[in-house]
């Protein structure tokens, strides 16, 4: 028996290392309190497969009809769509969905953002803010699992490269925009395939096409957008039969972080004139620039210098910032706000510059208000933990962490903002 059990953990090991090095951009957390092995526990638990799939609008489906997507809402429960929070960017909205937390409170603010405490800006095109877990607060889902002794496992999530409260995912890759959709199918299904000692009970994936084509051609480019929609609702197909092959109790959560926008060239406002180096650092996230002082005794005088260049925007202190929900508290926004007119968005003079080299006439943005509309994302699940026919209003994304947490079994956090009464309808009694 001493041989059996030695051989048995031995064999496990073996797998484990090999799945860890397999890939050049895999990696594996060294911490000490990354789980590799599920606990009794958490091996009688349920699957979940969280997918995000970036910039895909509330509508889509209803407008395009992509087959197995729309097969998917039939056989589970969907929300008329998911609410993001302003600014309603990639990472704040994606951060929020995986810790239930509002952005204030999880602290990544926008897809850039300065941090007092650290004197350092944030921005998700530096890979050493972006792997550096003591920009992310809260307990994001795959770092709850862990603690309660559940193998975890991404092909990307934002949150997932950085080692947040000395966790990743026992199993997770760093961002490669090159990889493949089918690859990323491929390996959520190697994941299912492995021993039930090892194989993880909850999985990450996105995919970023509705945003890519979005971004480029604009919402109302129906015929880019059917063709890139198409596309990726086949490898969601291939992997929704090949997960029910698996035989395996898997709830499958769908959503997105936000919608999209047409842009037009005629109301894109030049940063250039904002700019002031000497009196205050900005940060543009398009549809808002967070102004931040050198000396704070002077935002008086800012503030007063900005509202006289106002035009087609409007400088608001932080804490009468119109599009929040919440009046602002962080102090990471910075005392000074900058809001453009409904319909412009703030951009570089290059930027500008190089969009009419292309004849570029319309493109796609988000970041707007959550009151408007086309901001929304989705929210699809199917499972068995899912009820089938569901459909409920209109949610907010703060509430999709609680419902994956009852679905696992897992404590949800007392800072958690989101609340499960919201998702209840979802679920099976």
């Amino acid at each position: 028996m001493k041989h059996s059990a030695l051989f048995k953990s031995l064999f496990f090991l073996v797998i484990f290392l090999s799945l860890a090095s397999c890939g050049s951009t895999s990696n594996v957390s060294n911490f000490s309190p990354l789980t590799t092995v599920n606990t009794a526990e958490s091996l009688k638990k349920p699957y979940v497969i969280l997918i995000s799939l970036d910039g895909f609008r509330h509508d889509y489906v209803n407008t395009y009809n992509p087959p197995y997507l729309s097969s998917f809402i039939e056989e589970g429960s969907q929300a008329a769509s998911l609410i993001p929070y302003f600014p309603t960017k990639t990472f704040p909205n994606h951060y929020t969905i995986a810790t239930g937390m509002y952005p204030d409170n999880h602290g990544l603010l926008a897809n850039s953002y300065y941090d007092y405490d650290k004197k350092k800006t944030y921005s998700i095109g530096n890979r050493e803010t972006v792997v550096d877990g003591s920009f992310y607060k809260g307990t994001p889902l795959w770092v709850n699992a862990n603690s309660e002794g559940m193998v975890t496992a991404s092909y990307f999530f934002v949150g997932t490269e950085a080692d947040i409260q000395g966790v990743h995912p026992t199993y997770y890759y760093n961002y490669d925009g090159k990889v493949t959709n089918q690859e990323r199918v491929d390996q959520a299904i190697k994941w299912l395939e492995m021993p039930e000692e090892t194989r993880p009970h909850l999985i990450t994936l996105y995919f970023s096409d509705m945003d890519d084509t979005g971004h480029r051609y604009g919402p109302n480019n129906k015929e880019k957008l059917r063709e890139a929609l198409f596309k990726l609702d086949s490898k969601l197909g291939d992997l929704f039969s090949r997960v029910d092959n698996t035989g395996l109790p898997v709830n499958i959560v769908i959503v997105s972080d936000h919608g999209m926008a047409e842009q037009s060239m005629e109301k894109l406002i030049s940063t250039e004139s904002l700019i002031n180096d000497a009196l205050y650092n900005m940060i543009d996230n398009g549809v808002i620039l967070n102004i931040h002082p050198h000396n704070n005794e002077e935002t008086d005088k800012i503030f007063n210098q900005l509202k006289k260049l106002e035009n087609k925007f409007t400088v608001y202190k932080t804490e009468d910032t119109p599009h929040f929900e919440y009046v602002p508290k962080n102090k990471n926004w910075g005392p000074i706000q900058v809001i453009p007119d409904d319909g412009y968005y703030f951009s570089s003079s290059k930027s500008i510059e190089r969009r009419k080299a292309g004849n570029q006439e319309v493109f796609g943005v988000h970041g707007y208000t959550p009151a408007l509309k086309d901001m929304h994302g989705i929210l699809y699940a199917k499972g068995p933990a899912i009820n089938v026919g569901g459909s409920l209003p209109s949610v907010k994304n703060i509430h999709v962490y609680p419902m994956i947490c009852k679905i696992l079994g897992l404590a949800v956090p007392t800072n958690v903002d989101g609340k499960l009464s919201y998702l209840k309808g979802m679920l099976q009694e």
